[in-house]
């Protein structure tokens, strides 16, 4: 099993540890060092520094948001990358949520799978030296009754990975047909049915097998003997998932842990954080929606928690390190200890 790190947002002040941080993650084996994008950084110019910096890493987007630029520029942003970092950048796509797509880019949130599907098809045809002409339902290329014409991006034809980051039903099946690797999150190794039977659905309508997919699920690690601290801490953060994550009407968090058969509490969590009571949401976080989707405890603990991830077909684990506080020392040394333990996994 692989392992991935998050650079997380680079500032002027923490530049230097950033690099030391992907460096290390280089130097201690692991294979992908994503970049995302949400309300700090674009996910592209980041990874163009580091890709200096490094030699074997891959160097990912995690992700970019399909809103915020066209289908083409994504593409030539990802050609860029797989040239500056000799083929070792992965195009993370993602379609965000209306708070961000509405309240920051000013795009309506409207068909977003067809966005991303149609999004992955031109960026497909551009990475294999076509012109581009492509009729959808959201990109119609070139603009009809327009003096556009089909135009080939000068670049040579070039082979770059495309990973999804997906969470509804429909989404997870179109993965599963058409993508490289799957980003997940809200992911639970004791309730795998909820994202990868639907995975499944997509990859062999497209007679693909599951296998044929990288599955890099996201997890939170911490290591310490005080687990029920760990616990307690942490749940302020699945109620913010619960009820910050979307809209009352548009949450996708919300919704996978309710097909993991957390319906009745997903529900009672959101409405209170709609109701501004935030503390009172954090109360109502059943244990268990912490330590199913996450590995806490002891080394030992971590180490099998794990295992249950590789069991079920997890092929890379993206690690949320955010317990040993901003990347530092102590990042790089949960790092580290995280390496050796799962070594042989």
């Amino acid at each position: 099993m692989k392992l991935a790190i998050e650079i997380g947002a680079l500032q002027p002040e923490n530049i230097g540890l950033v690099v030391e941080w992907v460096q290390l993650a280089e130097r201690l084996g692991v294979d992908k060092a994503f970049s995302a994008e949400a309300w700090w950084s674009d996910a592209a110019t980041p990874l163009a520094y580091l890709a200096d910096k490094t030699e074997r890493i891959k160097l990912a987007t995690g992700i970019m948001q399909t809103t915020a630029r066209t289908p083409a520029m994504a593409a030539m942003t990802a050609l860029t990358l797989h040239d500056l970092t000799g083929g070792r950048f992965v195009l993370g796509f993602g379609a965000s949520g209306p708070q961000v797509v509405e309240g920051l880019h000013g795009v309506r949130y409207k068909a977003p799978l067809s966005r991303l599907r149609e999004t992955v098809d031109i960026c497909r045809m551009i990475f294999a030296g076509e012109k581009v002409r492509y009729e959808g339902k959201i990109y119609q290329l070139p603009l009809p009754d327009s003096e556009g014409k089909p135009i080939r991006i000068s670049h040579a034809p070039a082979e770059v990975p495309i990973y999804l980051a997906t969470l509804g039903p429909n989404a997870l099946k179109y993965t599963g047909a058409s993508a490289d690797g799957w980003l997940g999150t809200s992911f639970s190794p004791d309730h795998p049915e909820a994202h990868l039977d639907y995975l499944k659905e997509g990859a062999e309508s497209a007679g693909r097998a599951l296998s044929d997919l990288d599955l890099c699920v996201s997890v939170r690690v911490e290591i310490g003997e005080d687990v029920e601290e760990m616990i307690e801490r942490r749940k302020k953060g699945v109620a913010f998932n619960m009820g910050g994550m979307g809209s009352s009407t548009t949450n996708f968090y919300n919704d996978a842990f309710k097909r993991a058969g957390f319906e009745e509490e997903a529900l009672a969590i959101q409405a209170l954080w709609l109701q501004g009571k935030r503390d009172e949401a954090a109360r109502r976080v059943p244990d268990s929606m912490v330590t199913e989707f996450q590995a806490l405890g002891t080394a030992e603990m971590v180490r099998e928690r794990l295992a249950k991830y590789r069991d079920v077909g997890v092929t890379t684990l993206k690690l949320g390190l955010d317990s040993a506080g901003p990347i530092g020392p102590k990042r790089f040394e949960l790092l580290e200890n995280i390496v050796d333990i799962v070594e042989g996994l």
